[in-house]
């Protein structure tokens, strides 16, 4: 079952990639890079933080190719990525950012680590490749805005942790609720248009202090 959920988060993330390169007219080198980028950098970072070695995609291959396939099908399916619904792209985003939680969770608890970093590793592999694809678009990360984004993350992430080594649930289960949570605020987020307050400094009190 992890298998097939790291394939689907693979290919919904490369596939998110692939819409936003379209929406900005990337030729189809650009959109490829954009695509495979957003599916394979958190895992990326993720297994360099564990020092597992060499990436996940260089070990396997799969989820490269997963990657790289699912681009090219969504370059030669969606033709006019600008008349597709503005809900298309958020959507699949929150899905593969459920997923890749769950698997960056698993994960790390597979390598010994304790909770706390266990829901690290599942937030840098949910939010890394998506940071790496807004740098590339010239976007403002998304983690780095008010969207609810990282905090779903880090919630699925914690019942993610606690299920699995609080409470001694199953990691398949404990994985598909803390996946569960994920989504649900993601998709919450979404569609009530849900954002965090924002940190403001006062400039002209501060200039007024110092004068």
């Amino acid at each position: 079952m992890l298998y097939w959920l790291d394939v689907l988060g693979t290919a919904v993330f490369a596939i998110s990639g692939v819409l936003l390169a379209g929406k900005l007219r990337m030729d189809p080198f650009g959109v490829l890079v954009l695509g495979v980028v957003t599916a394979i950098g958190g895992g990326t970072i993720r297994d360099m933080a564990l020092n597992h070695g060499p990436a996940f995609w260089v070990r396997d291959p799969t989820d490269l190719v997963v990657a790289m396939v699912t681009c090219c099908v969504t370059i030669m399916v969606v033709r006019h990525p600008r008349r597709l619904p503005k809900w298309i792209l958020p959507v699949l985003d929150a899905i593969g950012l459920s997923v890749f939680v769950g698997i960056g969770v698993d994960k790390a608890f597979l390598s010994g680590t304790g909770p706390l970093v266990a829901i690290c590793m599942g937030v840098i592999t949910g939010v890394g490749g998506g940071i790496i694809r807004d740098i590339l678009a010239r976007e403002i990360p998304m983690i780095l805005r008010t969207e609810v984004y990282a905090t779903a993350c880090i919630a699925g992430g914690i019942v993610h942790a606690t299920a699995f080594y609080q409470f001694g649930i199953s990691s398949i289960d404990a994985m598909v609720m803390g996946m569960g949570v994920t989504l649900a605020i993601r998709l919450a987020a979404i569609r009530w248009h849900l954002k965090l307050p924002t940190f403001e400094l006062d400039s002209s009190s501060q200039d007024s202090k110092q004068r």
